[in-house]
């Protein structure tokens, strides 16, 4: 069996809507436990013992941090670019990918393309670097001539790197209905995917479980059952903009060496929608 093929697979475009939710350790047990009456392991973790699998993404922003800034700030229109792959060890056959992820309105959209890893020396490389080898060994694709076109006319360059552990389900009456479970986030200040022994990740949601809604069409009734009988809030929140806040990148407005975790996720999940 071709090793990449063990690996999560998604489509390399899609257009859907994604509701987000920041639950405690207590919540998350109790909610869980009441949607498995409506979903299914994904199939790429049925068989796994700790149903999960790891997910690594490098993010890209410009000089100004605009992308951050567009989060912040609201708009209705904004995109970022990231690498992502499935794997801590650069050694190991995980698939590698170069995304485009961005909002419109409600609509979320992903647009990605392979990348070959052809470079011997590819895991090591860290800024410019890294991006020139992206272009070279990217898939021609319209997601690879955006990032070319971006990474000079904006000055783009990786900021921050983003782990966490996912759990996914899908619904048992809708395939395209997935919510997924993203657990031990940590942000490391890095321009390379692998930053080896020297990086300092910090823990961003400790204690905290972010789940994502995502749908096509619209939320099944039974889901809103569980919502109201837990009294949750949908909220605003960001792996990236969170992550960047506890390695005080780009953001001020929050003192997080003063700030307990709690706080901080208070002031984030108040950002404007």
């Amino acid at each position: 069996m071709n090793p990449q093929t063990t690996k999560p697979t998604s489509p390399l475009h899609f257009a859907r809507f994604e509701f987000k939710y920041l639950l405690s350790s207590t919540q998350r047990k109790e909610v869980e436990r009441d949607l498995l009456y409506f979903l299914d392991y994904d199939p790429f973790v049925a068989d796994r013992r700790d149903h999960k699998y790891f997910v690594r993404s490098l993010y890209y922003d410009d000089p100004g941090y605009t992308a951050f800034h567009d989060k912040i700030d609201g708009l209705h229109s904004r995109s970022k670019f990231r690498i992502r792959t499935y794997t801590r060890e650069p050694e190991e056959p995980s698939p590698l990918f170069l995304e485009i992820k961005g909002r419109h309105n409600n609509l979320v959209f992903k647009h990605r393309t392979p990348v070959r890893r052809s470079d011997p020396n590819w895991s090591t490389l860290q800024g410019l670097k890294l991006s020139e080898m992206l272009l070279g060994e990217a898939e021609k694709s319209e997601v690879r001539d955006q990032f070319e076109y971006d990474l000079f006319r904006k000055r783009l360059q990786p900021v921050a790197l983003i782990d966490y552990q996912r759990r996914p389900y899908i619904s048992k009456f809708d395939p395209s209905f997935r919510i997924t479970f993203d657990e031990q986030l940590l942000a490391t200040k890095t321009t390379g995917l692998f930053p080896g022994g020297s990086a300092s990740p910090r823990q961003v949601v400790s204690g905290y479980t972010i789940v994502e809604v995502k749908f096509r069409h619209h939320l099944p009734s039974w889901f809103h059952q569980v919502i109201q009988a837990h009294e949750l809030k949908r909220i605003s929140i960001s792996k990236i903009v969170s992550g960047m806040v506890r390695l005080n990148i780009a953001f001020d407005e929050i003192n997080t060496q003063e700030s307990d975790l709690e706080d901080v996720f208070i002031q984030l999940t108040n950002i404007k929608k």
